[in-house]
């Protein structure tokens, strides 16, 4: 880290995300692998129920930073698991947080997840579902995992609104030459579309599908930070991020319940 630990707290500052604000912002700003992972998780947690003692599987949870806030703000068991990061790697970061006994590190893949149906009381998954979940018959095997009644929550980088036509010029070219839109990113959508995919299937009763207010010049805001720090590890996205000001992009909140009438 080039900057100070002062420095630091100045650019993750926000009076949106109280309890993001009492970590270290050097752990916060170490932890980048996308949108702010407290940030999110906090916003996700806004529309769920989680009390001391209930099972929560955090998928793609990347560097376990979301895994080890849900943890100390709400006192569940979490089961943190990612394909991209080791479970070695996260065990680490956990024990260095003291939450041995609290948070649990799984190498998985989304297709081949390891646990019992029925196992987790909740289900959280911060910028990570959207590269799975869009699959028709995937909420089909994911929501077997939480027990009926049971809550599912979800934020994904996707889009306020649909394009009218093609991709528009300013989200395919980065500054640098770059690639912003990948074919991957038609992964992205809306928050109608998401509580459609899910509400149509019977399987969930959707209870939120919404956007985060001011998402992308708070995504900004995080690029930003890192990028001073020097935690990036790929090109800034800023300045596509400005280019489109919300106009498209942004992050979208889903939180539904498995119903009982669903169980196998």
């Amino acid at each position: 880290m080039t900057i100070s630990k002062k420095r630091m707290a100045e650019l993750l500052k926000t009076d949106k995300f109280p309890r993001s604000a009492k970590y270290d912002p050097q752990w916060v700003l170490e932890g980048w692998m996308g949108p702010n992972a407290l940030w999110l998780t906090e916003w996700l947690c806004e529309k769920m129920e989680l009390k001391p003692g209930m099972r929560v599987l955090d998928m793609g949870c990347g560097k376990a930073l979301s895994s080890i806030f849900l943890a100390r703000e709400f006192g569940v068991q979490v089961w943190a698991n990612d394909l991209w990061i080791s479970a070695t790697e996260n065990w680490q970061r956990i024990r260095q947080a003291g939450l041995e006994k609290q948070v649990f590190p799984i190498y998985a893949e989304a297709h081949a997840l390891p646990y019992a149906e029925g196992f987790f009381d909740a289900i959280v998954s911060m910028d990570s579902y959207q590269y799975y979940g869009t699959d028709d018959i995937y909420l089909n095997y994911f929501h077997k995992f939480v027990r009926p009644g049971g809550q599912i929550g979800v934020v994904v980088a996707g889009l306020a609104r649909d394009f009218d036509g093609d991709v528009p010029e300013h989200l395919i070219h980065r500054p640098d030459g770059g690639a912003f839109w990948q074919p991957e990113c038609w992964c992205f959508h809306t928050a109608a579309w998401w509580r459609n995919h899910w509400a149509h299937t019977g399987l969930v009763d959707v209870a939120v599908a919404d956007v985060m207010p001011d998402g992308v010049n708070l995504w900004i805001k995080y690029e930003r930070a890192c990028d001073e720090a020097g935690t990036l590890i790929f090109p800034s996205e800023v300045p596509v991020l400005e280019a489109d000001g919300g106009k498209y992009l942004a992050l979208v909140r889903m939180v539904a319940r498995r119903r009982v009438s669903s169980a196998a």
